[in-house]
This record gives structure tokens, sequence and C-alpha cells, in this order.
């Protein structure tokens, strides 16, 4: 029989890991952070993935990381909020078959001194695919909440329309975000986009919300609502879509302000 390959521990030195939880790395299973889920969307078919990652301060560290291979014009679609424990991560590496279609919404929110990153990598495979990609960070504390995002797109894979955006809002001054988009494109018609920003809440807006007799812990959460909502745009259920605001809102709460 074959031997089973020596699988590395990642470190920070990682491009991938960079920002990562040392501690946890170090103290981590190779065999857990090597570990993938892979799926296979046939083509024409839409799959969708719901989910909210949360626990106690105490909780060990989670990694999940997801392989996936989009068939021709079929659609992946992934809703993410990374809420709990002291490190999570998520990781999708999608491929995309020609007119295939990637869907991305996260949300990081935490504060404590969380570390809460998503890494994804868009190959774009083929002509005509298509993928978007948006990312949200509410963090407080010496929280951190990161979102390294790669898109690839091959030689023969013209008209491929391709987009990013992470903006992060900072409730403290300890708290942070970082972003790392990557474009690696070897077509010549191809569209692709990518921005970034980092702030805090906007202090004209709670003044506006504040001068109209709105509480203070009510305006807070109303604007990290409209600001974390375009993470879910994408979901068609509205109910689903309520689901994952309120329950990213929920851990809100634990800020301070």
């Amino acid at each position: 029989m074959p031997e089973a390959p020596i699988l590395e521990r990642p470190t920070t030195r990682d491009e991938d890991w960079r920002y990562a939880d040392a501690d946890f790395l170090a103290g981590a299973a190779p065999e857990t952070l090597n570990q993938w889920r892979t799926l296979e969307v046939p083509a024409g078919e839409t799959h969708r993935e719901i989910s909210t990652h949360s626990g106690p301060d105490t909780a060990e560290g989670m990694v999940n990381r997801y392989r996936v291979h989009v068939g021709k014009g079929g659609r992946f679609e992934a809703f993410i909020v990374l809420a709990g424990g002291k490190y999570q991560r998520a990781e999708i590496e999608v491929t995309l078959e020609e007119g295939a279609h990637f869907e991305f919404g996260g949300v990081t929110i935490g504060g404590g001194d969380k570390t809460q990153e998503f890494v994804t990598r868009t190959i774009h495979a083929a002509p005509n695919g298509t993928s978007n990609q948006v990312v949200r960070a509410v963090q407080w504390g010496r929280a951190a909440g990161n979102f390294l995002g790669r898109i690839e797109v091959v030689k023969d894979a013209q008209k491929t329309d391709a987009a990013q955006n992470f903006r992060a809002i900072l409730l403290e001054k300890g708290a942070s975000a970082n972003t790392k988009p990557e474009l690696e494109i070897f077509a010549d018609d191809v569209l692709c986009a990518h921005g970034a920003a980092i702030g805090q809440l906007d202090e004209m807006a709670r003044y506006y919300m504040a001068a109209r007799g709105i509480a203070p812990d009510v305006a807070r959460k109303l604007l990290v609502q409209a600001f974390i909502g375009d993470a879910f745009v994408a979901i068609e259920d509205d109910a689903a879509r309520d689901r994952m605001l309120e329950s990213a809102l929920s851990y809100l709460e634990a800020a301070t302000l």
C-alpha cells in the first residue's frame, strides 16, 4: 500500500495564512488544517450553502475548507457568518466551467481577541464565467477581520466577469482588518474588479439619528445592519436572508461603545 502523504502544518509565514492565529496553527493537528470538503455542482444546476459559525470565546479554533467544481452553466452560492471562537477560518476554492457563476457573501463580526477570516480562490477555467464576492467585517476590542481573495482567469476564459469587494467597520481603536486581493489574468477580454475600504461608523448618520430620538444602541444596530446587509443581497429567500442578518447582529450586543 502507498504511504499516506506527510501533511505539513501551515504557519503565518505562508502567504495564505499570514493573518491567521499563530498559536492555533502551532497546536492544531495537521490533518485538521489540511482537510477539504469537496462539492460537485452539475452542469446547469444550483447549489447553495448558508451557515453561521459561532461558539464561546474559549472554543478551540475552526477551519473549514471547501473545494468546489461548478459545471457548465451551473451556479454555486455560499453565505457565511463567522462570529464565535478565538480563531475561525472559512476557505473556498472554486473552479468555474463555461458560463458558470460563483456568488459569495461573508461576514465576520466579533470582539475580544478573535481572528476571523475568509480566504477564497476563484478559478475561471472557461469562457463566460462570472463571480461576485462581497465580504463585510465588523470588529471591536482587539479582534481582526480578514479577507484574502484570489481570482485566476486562464488564457481561454474570455468574457469573464469577476468582482470582489471588502469593507470593514472598526468599532474600537484596537480592532483591525486586513485584506489582500489578487488578480491573475491571462485572457484579454475580461472584466475584473476589486475594492476595499476600512473605517468607522458614520458619525454624521449617528448624529442625525440621535437628533430624531433614536437611542444610540438602536442607531448602531441599524447602521451595522445596513452595512452587513450587502453581503446577503443575493439570497433570494427573504426569510433566509433575514435569519442571516439577525444571526450576525445578535453578536453585536457584546460591543460596548
